[in-house]
């Protein structure tokens, strides 16, 4: 059995995944915007109390980017607290037991090969769109996490060269427009209103896709911008390494055909060479749980993801 943890800008999570793959208990915190550590360390304090505990042999984390899976450090863009965080260390500290690190994007590459939307197939983009979008590739049949742990971390891809600044540093990327940060804050500087009152500027991407299922003109046009930057993103990593499908998960892909109509009708514009214009896109399998199974798979099932 294996130890997962999975650390986004909006909550972290911890479970138990078995060798088959299936989640067998689940701890969730907020993260907190000053030390986030300490929310790990709850949760690992939740998993080490359990009678379980001692059948856990390593521990997987996929976490928000960028990550230095050679240094073991974190310093994910949305969680500014952590900066070089030495995540491996303090967990390893902590569990007594080995530790494993990749991308967020990574992990649920792994996880979505392993036990959903992708398996059985050789050459997929994984994308987590949430707070952030992170992403993670399947090429050959096989898990290719790069040397930093971080290949396929389509978020920071630029699809729009004098767009809007991205808390990176750079301009335009996937997920300054496509994320659900950036859906809902886009909505609210276009004059969305929420419906029954109340700051608009507190508005979440669940809340804007509610009015945009209701035919809001600027909720619906902003998740098709966001749609639109990814199916950009998807198409040049189809160019570059021939991919046949993009499968997407995340709080933002909960909106279902809301995000994916659009998605494949922008795809279509973009994926113009032969070997592109057949890329499908799929919602994940795994759903909430995808990040806790792919940390679990990274340690569990490297050899066969």
């Amino acid at each position: 059995m294996y130890a997962a943890i999975d650390i986004g800008g909006t909550k972290i999570a911890a479970g138990f995944v078995d060798a088959e793959g299936e989640l067998l208990a689940r701890h969730e915190r907020p993260t907190p915007a000053v030390a986030p550590v300490s929310a790990v360390e709850d949760l690992l304090a939740a998993l080490i109390a359990d009678p379980r505990w001692e059948q856990v042999t390593a521990v997987g984390i996929g976490s928000a980017g960028p990550i230095d899976a050679s240094k073991g450090t974190i310093s994910p863009v949305n969680i500014p607290a952590w900066r070089d965080f030495p995540l491996v260390e303090r967990v390893a500290d902590i569990t007594g037991r080995p530790v494993t690190l990749a991308g967020d994007g990574v992990a649920m590459a792994a996880g979505e090969h392993w036990r959903g939307a992708a398996k059985g197939r050789e050459n997929v983009l994984c994308m987590v769109v949430s707070t952030g979008v992170g992403g993670g590739l399947i090429l050959g049949g096989r898990l290719r996490p790069g040397p930093s742990g971080n290949a396929g971390h389509i978020g920071h891809m630029c699809v729009e060269l004098d767009g809007p600044p991205c808390p990176c540093g750079a301009r335009g990327c996937v997920e300054i427009i496509a994320s659900g940060t950036a859906i809902a804050a886009r909505a609210v500087r276009e004059g969305w209103q929420r419906p029954g009152g109340g700051p608009a500027t507190e508005a979440t991407a669940a809340e804007v896709a509610a009015s945009a299922v209701a035919g809001d003109p600027i909720a619906l046009a902003s998740f098709d911008l966001s749609a639109k930057a990814l199916a950009a993103a998807i198409a040049g990593t189809a160019a570059l390494v021939d991919i046949e499908a993009a499968v997407i998960g995340g709080g933002v892909a909960k909106s279902g055909e809301l995000l994916f109509a659009p998605l494949r009708e922008h795809l279509k514009e973009y994926a113009r060479l032969s070997f592109t214009r057949d890329v499908t896109v799929h919602p994940a399998a795994l759903g909430g749980d995808a990040g806790l199974i792919g940390a679990a798979a990274l340690v569990g099932h490297a050899e066969s993801i």
